[in-house]
């Protein structure tokens, strides 16, 4: 999500901004709200982990209780830091290490010293507009990669 909004905010204040950091989306609570404040703009974001945390969002958002400009959902509970992809522990070593705040440190750790901390700069994104989406906002990207909400009954 940092990586998103690091685009956001290059995109809605015209300016390429360093070492931005959105601390306000980070951690291992299952539903993560925030309110960032972007170009004078309040953005309203969310990030659920786990099916029973994104049920509850979707709810929200059916409901009208909420007005998100982003949501993230992550299947897994923890998210992707805790994810079926992730090597097993055992219990003795889970008992005595927080093993989710090594591996979110780690990625954290990562994120700050790579060089591309943004959604536009990563090379694969770019080629695919080249190649096929042509530009931000374009019909095949908003018809791709945008999604409105029906009510369906």
């Amino acid at each position: 999500m940092e990586a998103a909004l690091r685009t956001a905010q290059d995109t809605l204040t015209g300016k390429d901004l360093e070492k931005i950091e959105f601390e306000e989306v980070r951690g291992g609570e299952g539903i993560k709200k925030a309110t960032i404040n972007i170009a004078e703009k309040d953005i309203n974001v969310v990030a659920a982990s786990g099916l029973a945390n994104a049920k509850k969002i979707l709810e929200e958002i059916k409901l009208g209780k909420c007005n998100y400009q982003f949501v993230e959902i992550m299947a897994c509970p923890g998210g992707c830091v805790m994810g079926g992809g992730q090597p097993i522990k055992s219990s003795k070593i889970r008992s005595e290490v927080d093993v989710r705040k090594l591996r979110a440190d780690a990625l954290y750790s990562i994120d700050e010293k790579s060089t591309i901390r943004k959604s536009h700069e990563n090379p694969i994104v770019k080629k695919v507009y080249e190649e096929y989406l042509e530009v931000p906002g374009s019909y095949r990207a908003e018809k791709l990669l945008h999604t409105t909400y029906t009510k369906r009954r």
